[in-house]
Order: C-alpha cells, then structure tokens, then sequence
C-alpha cells in the first residue's frame, strides 16, 4: 500500500521509539544462544562477529537458525511497538535504531554484528513482500556462489529499489540508508571478495 499522510509524531514519541528500538536491537542472541549450548564466547571463532553466518561456523545450524529468527524478531518487534504506540513516523525511528543497536549494541562495548537478520527482520515488518524478494534474492545468490556476504549485499541493494516500485518511499528511504550501513559493515568481506579469499557458506571456524 502506498504512503498515506499521517500527523508527525512529537519529538518525544521519536526519542521514545529511538531507545526502545536501539535496546531491542541490542540483544546479543548470536552470543546468548551459543553460550547457553556451551560453545563459549561466538566472538573468540571465525570472523568474531556475533551474527548468524559466524555462529554456523560452529557447525550448528539449529544455532544458527536460531540466530537468524530471533535478530530478525528484534527488529520487527521494534517496529511494530513503535508503529502501535506512537505511529508511522516514530516506527520508521524504531526500526532504524534497532538497526544501529544490533551493529553496535552498548553491552558488548559497541561491537556488534553486521546487521542482516535484522534488516531481513525490519523489511518483514514495514513490507514483508519485499521481504520475500529479499530472502529470494538471498537464496538464489548463495545456491550459485555459497558465499553468505555477496547474497546479503545484492539482496539489499534491490530491497529499497523495489520499496520505490511499490510507491513506498518513506521505507525506501530507511532501507537505502539501511543498505549503505550494511554495505559499509562488509567493507572487509567486499575487499575479502574482491581478493579471492573470502569464506564460504558452511565453511567452519
């Protein structure tokens, strides 16, 4: 459905929604769920990062799984609160630092994952059509390169291309800085890409 007008949310709507969905987006799971099946610290394997690629690096995709559905909840549930509690605005907010806690969350020290469950899980909220282009995207790009960073990165550059075509330009624009952040979050598997080196689906740390 296109964008309707809607009455601005006041700024402390904007500030409430701004810290529900940074806290939210906060949660480790990637650390919670590996620790509480005993595999230590996920930050000490693999690339360190605490989202759902390293934590299959231990071999377990129900983990993994795990991982995925629960940072991609986070985000949603941000969304979704802040939409009902406060509106339109404010749920674009949410959604945006709920983003920002994930990659950079206050209770690791600001070292968090790189963002792509999360995005999946915000897409499901604001438009989940879109959504499904992006996991089938996802899909199609790691089944012909299994490499888990080149899918998320083609996936997101085409999510807010296809927000515009549906004439949702408040959650295209979201998505686009979105894409940005995320891309900016891969800079090192892009070089990795370029070079040749970088890990594929299923490798283990």
């Amino acid at each position: 459905m296109p964008d309707t007008p809607a009455s601005l949310a006041s700024p402390l709507a904007l500030l409430l929604a701004a810290a529900l969905g940074y806290l939210l987006g906060s949660i480790p799971f990637g650390l919670i769920v590996t620790r509480l099946a005993g595999l230590g610290d996920i930050r000490q394997i693999g690339s360190g990062n605490i989202g759902t690629t390293n934590v299959l690096r231990t071999g377990r995709k129900d983990l993994a799984a795990a991982t995925l559905l629960l940072d991609a909840a986070k985000g949603a549930v941000a969304l979704l609160l802040a939409r009902a509690f406060w509106g339109p605005e404010a749920a674009l907010v949410a959604g945006f630092a709920a983003f920002i806690g994930h990659i950079f969350p206050i209770w690791l020290r600001f070292r968090g994952g790189k963002g792509v469950a999360t995005y999946l899980g915000l897409l499901a909220a604001s438009a989940w059509p879109v959504a499904l282009v992006f996991a089938a995207v996802w899909v199609a790009v790691a089944v012909t390169t299994r490499f888990s960073s080149l899918s998320a990165l083609v996936a997101s550059l085409v999510s807010p291309i296809v927000l515009v075509l549906l004439d949702r330009q408040r959650e295209a624009a979201l998505f686009a800085v979105l894409t940005l952040i995320l891309w900016i979050m891969h800079r090192a598997n892009i070089g990795r890409l370029i070079a040749g080196r970088e890990s594929r689906i299923g490798h283990k740390a």
